[in-house]
């Protein structure tokens, strides 16, 4: 059949694009696209093998490398155990705390006061300070909670330089709102560790915000300290002063007299307006009794 030269020059390219059935019909050539190659046998293909999940792209990572089928009480356990069986090493608790983290979606707070909690009871002092230092480094935990936290655990690990360093650099520049519990914390490890002129420092600090102690134990050590530093006036002057917490009628005991007063007096009026019935069955009850 003839073709025009222009056909069949069309012909040729449509082959070279893998175009199959080209005719030609009325001077016109009509064509159709190569069919698709068929679908992969699944029954006899080899079954493709998991890829860890660096390899992934960031869209296609399974829920079951992030951990999200295993329990938070698990986790906490495995950390726990993990942080107990490294060796000693401020890179080696780092590393792992950093690959525990790695997949969680938010800041895990909460999981790691557990974990800190459970590293005091087994009395791993050291590795509770490397787990707040790992806190802090990340901006997390820097709460007043966690500052005595660390100043404990750097007192029962005997690094109590570091403890008032860090209570000087954090801590001791506010001593107009820092809590009284920290405040007792530290004048406590003072004390221990007979840094007397420390802790006389610390509490001069504290009066001259006017700081009122709430515990005479407090109060006990400061004098304890004057005393053994020769300065017997300024124990009794302290003495006198907060002489109320040694006594049972101090300001919280006075309160806790006045509410009971108040609560006994609303009782007496109470049972002033019980019924003339209710007193017969109350009587006949206590003459039963009897």
């Amino acid at each position: 059949m003839w073709r025009s030269p222009r056909i069949s020059y069309l012909v040729g390219r449509l082959s070279k694009l893998k175009v199959s059935n080209v005719e030609v019909k009325h001077g016109r050539c009509c064509y159709s696209l190569m069919s698709p190659p068929p679908p992969p046998d699944l029954t006899t293909s080899k079954p493709q093998t998991k890829l860890h999940p660096p390899y992934h792209n960031a869209g296609e990572i399974p829920k079951n490398y992030i951990g999200e089928n295993v329990s938070r009480k698990d986790k906490n356990k495995y950390l726990l155990t993990t942080l107990l069986d490294l060796n000693d090493s401020k890179e080696a608790i780092y590393g792992a705390l950093d690959a525990w983290v790695a997949w969680e979606k938010n800041f895990p707070i909460a999981s790691l006061k557990t974990i800190l909690n459970a590293l005091e009871k087994e009395q791993q002092w050291h590795r509770v300070v490397q787990v707040i230092k790992w806190m802090l480094s990340k901006g997390q935990g820097t709460t007043m909670g966690t500052y005595g936290q660390l100043i404990r655990a750097l007192d029962m690990d005997h690094r109590v330089g570091e403890a008032q360093k860090f209570w000087e650099m954090k801590i001791g520049t506010d001593l107009h709102s820092v809590p009284w519990q920290l405040c007792h914390l530290m004048i406590s490890v003072y004390y221990r560790n007979n840094m007397l002129e420390d802790l006389i420092g610390l509490f001069k600090g504290l009066e001259a915000f006017d700081r009122k102690p709430r515990d005479k134990s407090i109060i006990q050590k400061v004098a304890n300290a004057y005393e053994m530093l020769g300065v017997v006036k300024e124990k009794e002057r302290v003495l006198e002063k907060y002489s109320y917490l040694f006594t049972k009628e101090g300001p919280t005991n006075k309160n806790r007299t006045n509410s009971r007063e108040v609560k006994k007096k609303g009782q007496q009026e109470e049972s002033r307006k019980v019924s003339p019935v209710e007193k017969e069955k109350s009587a006949e009850f206590s003459e039963e009794r009897t």
